[in-house]
């Protein structure tokens, strides 16, 4: 029973961290949520119209990788979504006043991802340059700043709830963790939005290199939650232990 209170009942679906599964069955609000992710996702298309000769699909096919670049970020911000509601399936009105709070920003977010993108691929229309770099990595930096706050303060006001939802000493620890690395990551796109103010307009499009330090955040913050859960593990064999004895 201790080993149970410590992290989890052994029937109960868990993830591979041993958090628990609180949010597999599918509400208005994740329905709604990936109707506004899909929506978003529709926008990042580099063009809705079918090319009428060889030089329009040559085109466009030069506007894949952006596209796919952006694609893929855009999935990240998904899959941090998916993992949060798949762990605490909450539907409090802090949980969908923030998620509607993020959603509303993704959408807002997605053009100056886009832009930026076919703008470093040599696809857009607008010259970027001067002011106009700097502009769109500021609001690149700002949405994905306000993205991963909006992640940490959903794990927080869940965090509120831990003894509703009957958190484990395990789930606490990372969700406390979690606060931290999105937070964290969400501080790497301010440090960008201050950079890309100081330096020259020329050079604004370069502090989005900055942005690499998310991975090693992300990596450093992964071992930290692993090697807490495994020490918590090995606490409760140990535990277990004298009782089976």
């Amino acid at each position: 029973m201790l080993r149970q209170a410590l992290l989890h009942n052994e029937h109960e679906p868990v993830d591979n961290d041993g958090f628990r599964l609180r949010g597999l069955g599918f509400s208005r609000l994740d329905a709604f949520s990936d109707v506004v992710f899909g929506f978003a996702l529709t926008l990042l298309v580099v063009s809705l119209e079918v090319p009428k000769n060889y030089e329009e699909l040559h085109h466009l096919w030069y506007g894949f990788v952006p596209f796919g670049i952006s694609f893929l970020l855009l999935m990240l911000v998904w899959y941090g979504h998916y993992t949060f509601f798949r762990r605490f399936g909450t539907h409090d009105a802090g949980t969908v006043w923030l998620n509607g709070l993020l959603l509303f920003v993704i959408l807002f977010y997605v053009y100056p991802l886009k832009f930026l993108f076919l703008s470093a691929f040599g696809q857009s229309e607008v010259v970027m340059a001067g002011d106009n770099m700097r502009e769109v990595v500021l609001l690149f930096a700002a949405g994905l700043a306000t993205i991963y706050f909006l992640f940490s303060a959903l794990y927080a006001n869940a965090y509120r709830q831990r003894d509703k939802l009957a958190l484990t000493p395990l789930e606490r620890m990372l969700t406390r963790n979690f606060i931290v690395e999105e937070a964290g990551t969400g501080f790497v796109g301010v440090l960008v939005c201050l950079l890309a103010a100081v330096v020259p307009p020329n050079r604004a499009g370069m502090t989005c290199l900055l942005f690499m330090v998310i991975g090693v955040w992300k990596s450093v913050m992964g071992r930290r939650s692993g090697r807490a859960a495994r020490r918590m593990h090995a606490q409760s064999e140990a535990i277990q232990a004298p009782a089976d004895a």
